[in-house]
């Protein structure tokens, strides 16, 4: 698979990396020996970033790279991780005390002393122009306790600030053929700065498999469930935000797209790795075949104008009169 350089951080990733959110919670129940089967198939198949947070199962998803990676001493892995949401989601939370506290429990759950990459996990905008956040997380690089820092956002403006910070080594935002935004400012000014990128919700919490119709159910303690206006965190992290029926006619219009030899969500994890800026995607997988189907997905050849203009005509018709001002 290709790999590629995750921003400042400096390291060689690669291009299609694995999100573990569904390997700690809100996805449904997934047991510990399908979640070391997954870590192994998407190892063999040369994925080389783990993206996880401190949050997800309160830290089952972190434990649980924990447990493969010291398996797998020899495998070139990164595990970026995320911090902040462990307190109500108020700009004062965001201290060098708190920030030494969740470290040091993601250090314990992965088994490090020195995490590879820590992202601030969406927090409140004010957090991203406070001088004193930067300085913190700069005092923690000092320290040994983080090797890189960088933010996962939820709005484009967010990103911008994040950017234009000289510390910041990577920006983790929702990118997919549903969501377009980030083409228009975030990727060149990240290019621009050196920054990282990373794609999350590439699949756009699975519509973009064209596996769903309008009578898909979820489980009740899957957050495609529970979430779908936003009751629980941000709406944009289930369905990248986008009406569900309206999602799932949409992903029939981009199957209809897919060149011969690849299933929908390899052409959507493709089209997506194929932007210019983007370091690494990172779906989610329940069980090894996903995960063995995305990493695919890392080799499939240029998807020609065909594909990227039809991405473009779908969103304009379908997601453009949709789109909020924070998106």
């Amino acid at each position: 698979m290709e790999n590629r350089t995750l921003g400042r951080t400096g390291r060689e990733v690669s291009v299609i990396g694995l999100g573990t959110w569904q390997l700690g919670a809100d996805w449904g129940e997934v047991d510990e020996a399908d979640a070391l089967a997954v870590l192994d198939a998407s190892a063999e198949a040369g994925v080389t970033l783990f993206d996880t947070a401190d949050v997800y199962g309160d830290g089952r998803s972190e434990s649980l790279i924990g447990t493969w990676r010291r398996a797998n001493p020899g495998h070139p892995l990164t595990v970026a991780t995320k911090m902040g949401r462990r307190l109500p989601q108020e700009p004062g939370n965001y201290t060098l005390e708190n920030f030494r506290a969740w470290t040091d429990r993601s250090r314990r759950n992965l088994g490090v002393e020195t995490l590879d990459l820590v992202q601030l996990h969406c927090p409140p905008t004010a957090v991203f122009h406070d001088d004193a956040v930067y300085d913190a997380l700069d005092t923690l690089v000092d320290e040994g306790a983080i090797a890189a820092y960088g933010v996962s956002v939820e709005e484009t403006a967010q990103a911008l600030a994040a950017i234009a910070r000289p510390g910041v080594a990577t920006v983790q935002i929702i990118l997919n053929p549903f969501r377009l935004k980030p083409l228009d400012e975030v990727l060149p000014a990240a290019q621009e700065a050196g920054v990282g990128i990373i794609a999350r919700v590439p699949l756009a919490s699975g519509l973009l498999s064209g596996k769903y119709t309008e009578s898909t159910t979820f489980a009740a303690d899957d957050h495609r469930t529970y979430n779908r206006s936003g009751e629980a965190f941000d709406v944009g992290e289930t369905f990248s935000g986008v009406p569900f029926e309206e999602g799932v006619a949409a992903a029939r219009e981009f199957a209809a797209l897919v060149p011969g030899g690849l299933t929908p969500a390899q052409a959507a994890l493709a089209w997506v790795a194929q932007l210019d800026g983007v370091s690494s995607v990172i779906p989610g997988a329940r069980n090894p075949e996903q995960a063995r189907a995305n990493a695919a997905a890392g080799r499939v050849p240029d998807l020609g104008d065909g594909v990227r203009e039809g991405v473009r005509r779908i969103y304009d018709e379908r997601f453009r009169p949709l789109i909020h001002d924070r998106w």
